[in-house]
């Protein structure tokens, strides 16, 4: 049974939130390069050293609900290991529901998505620094799938594909109401192709 958080815990968290919030904000009033840490403190009330001790610069506000939804890659939310093994069929299989499931969450306020895709497509320094972020994701779906059983290969093949499934339907699609269903329709067409051949 986990305890409920502290003051001090629930007063971080808040501050997190404001700072992320007021970033938000300010990009998309001004756009990324026109606006400082010193003006998304100000905004979020909260002084320089506490933005910092959130994150380490303004990129990383960008994508802090994505790091938000990287801590939640955990093994609880895996599926167990289908019919047929630990195969890389069966890898994929394993991740497809939990990917899906992130998609949705990504998608829950779709002018927040849209703000995010935009101010990331619309700047080289973001652009890599989201690829950075999904080969993270695709590396920490391996370990989950190692953690549970799968070999190291087998893993790590399944995250690139499982991340390579979204990244399709975010290719194919601006419109966050399709990333679930674009998401879907690209694990299916993976899996009619026959993963587990060598």
């Amino acid at each position: 049974m986990t305890s409920a958080p502290s003051l001090v815990e629930r007063k971080q968290r808040a501050a997190r939130e404001r700072i992320v919030r007021a970033a938000a904000e300010l990009f998309a009033e001004r756009g990324f390069d026109d606006v400082s840490v010193s003006d998304i403190a100000e905004r979020a009330e909260v002084g320089r050293t506490t933005f910092f001790r959130h994150f380490g610069d303004k990129q990383e506000v960008v994508f802090a609900r994505e790091e938000a939804l990287f801590d939640a890659l955990t093994a609880e939310n895996l599926d167990p290991a289908p019919p047929g093994g630990r195969s890389a069929r069966g890898a994929v299989q394993a991740l497809q529901s939990l990917v899906l499931r992130l998609c949705a969450h990504v998608c829950e306020d779709p002018e927040e998505y849209r703000r995010h895709e935009r101010l990331v497509e619309g700047h080289v320094e973001l652009r890599g620094r989201s690829a950075v972020k999904a080969q993270l994701i695709a590396r920490r779906l391996g370990v989950l799938l190692a953690e549970n059983g799968w070999s190291e290969d087998t893993a790590a093949l399944a995250g690139q594909i499982a991340s390579a499934c979204w990244a399709t339907a975010r290719a194919s699609s601006d419109r966050p109401e399709d990333l679930v269903e674009g998401t879907r329709a690209a694990f299916e067409q993976v899996l009619g192709l026959g993963v587990d051949a060598p």
